[in-house]
């Protein structure tokens, strides 16, 4: 028949075992640089990328138990995956950007002297409650005033990861010490 596409039964077989063997990683080997690929196009850098295709195969794994060879291919769906990951991440720096567009238009408030014993209890204070690896990297990009392509390359994180941390970690500092001093 013309328009209908007859499914290959040996690809149906082969995706069969692909899901099995997920386990064994070999649906990354086999769709990793696909995935990867698809992010890349879509979000231009490569720490972005790479993020993006680990978050995939982070959902394959955690959905592993509910896939189905029968409604579709493992590659097609995540292609899929990665899509709607790409729109996430592009939504989030959307975000991102009105947020810091937003930031720049209010009035700088003058930073706390760390040379101050109070203040600089309730920076530590401050940066305790955010936790590790935030606190790590917050006091690494500040307080030794390194880069985060140098963190990322300390800690072996994804520069994107980094650049989230000290963005969500300067908000939550910012608001703790507001709270404080209000």
């Amino acid at each position: 028949m013309v328009g209908q596409v007859e499914a290959d039964p040996r690809a149906a077989t082969a995706d069969d075992e692909l899901l099995r063997r997920i386990a064994r990683a070999d649906a990354y080997r086999r769709f990793g640089p696909l995935v990867h690929t698809i992010a890349l196009r879509s979000v231009g850098e490569h720490h972005d990328a790479e993020d993006i295709t680990q978050q995939v195969f982070v959902a394959l794994w955690r959905g592993r138990e509910s896939l189905d060879a029968s409604s579709g291919s493992l590659a097609g769906w995540l292609a899929t995956v990665t899509r709607r990951r790409c729109a996430d991440h592009h939504a989030i720096r959307a975000r991102r950007t009105r947020d810091e567009q937003v930031f720049s238009r209010e009035p700088a408030r003058p930073a706390p002297d760390p040379s101050d014993a109070t203040d600089r209890v309730l920076i530590a204070d401050a940066l305790e409650a955010l936790g590790d690896p935030r606190a790590t990297i917050i006091r690494m990009a500040i307080l030794e005033d390194r880069r985060q392509e140098d963190i990322a390359h300390t800690l072996q994180l994804p520069l994107g990861t980094v650049k989230s941390h000290v963005r969500r970690g300067l908000m939550h500092l910012r608001s703790r010490l507001e709270e404080v001093t209000a």
